[in-house]
């Protein structure tokens, strides 16, 4: 695999395919960009799992923190590793003592360890380096260009907004709906002006 650049294929089968996603390195501090990561991915149903040793005994959104990967007692279908990437291979080596071993390996923005890598996918696990799955999420579903952003198409029209239960391009409902603040307002300001 090229790790320089991905296929959409290849991160939308992944994005598919996943159910439960372990996070290294999660925070429950609301301005962390982990916790964004992880409280957008829930909102889509991720069984999201937080990992931290520095937080066992609190939780996040309601998950409960475990201090190891080997401390989550059930199947992981993908890692998301938010630490940089010194910290890469020993959870990628803590990931391949356990059974059954993880489907995906993913690391953050920034976050990039070839050798790591090849560990993984000398035994079959899959690997995403220096990318965000939120924001692969986004722009795979096209729920960046309900904000306007990399739509790669000009127009004045505006574009559907986003409604709990709506079907996503990555097979995905949506719970939280993309929904802000501006964008609601927008949308009824132009309904009660027609």
């Amino acid at each position: 695999m090229n790790h320089d650049t991905y296929p959409d294929n290849y991160i939308r089968g992944i994005l598919n395919s996943v159910k439960s996603i372990a996070m290294v390195g999660a925070s429950p501090v609301n301005v962390r960009p982990s916790y964004f990561a992880f409280k957008y991915l829930a909102e889509r149903g991720y069984d999201m799992i937080p990992v931290n040793p520095g937080y066992v005994g609190k939780s996040l959104l309601g998950k409960p923190f475990v201090a190891s990967l080997a401390d989550v007692g059930r199947p992981i279908d993908m890692i998301d590793i938010f630490r940089n990437s010194s910290h890469i291979m020993p959870v990628v080596e803590e990931a391949l003592r356990l059974s059954p071993l993880p489907k995906v390996i993913w690391m953050q923005l920034g976050a990039r360890d070839d050798a790591a890598a090849a560990k993984a996918e000398a035994v079959g696990i899959k690997v995403v380096m220096n990318r965000c799955p939120k924001i692969e999420y986004g722009r795979l579903s096209s729920e960046i260009s309900w904000m306007g952003v990399n739509s790669r198409t000009l127009s004045a029209k505006r574009a559907p907004m986003p409604t709990q239960g709506m079907r996503l391009s990555l097979n995905r409902m949506s719970v939280g709906g993309g929904q802000t603040a501006a964008s609601d307002r927008v949308a009824k300001n132009k309904t009660e002006t027609t």
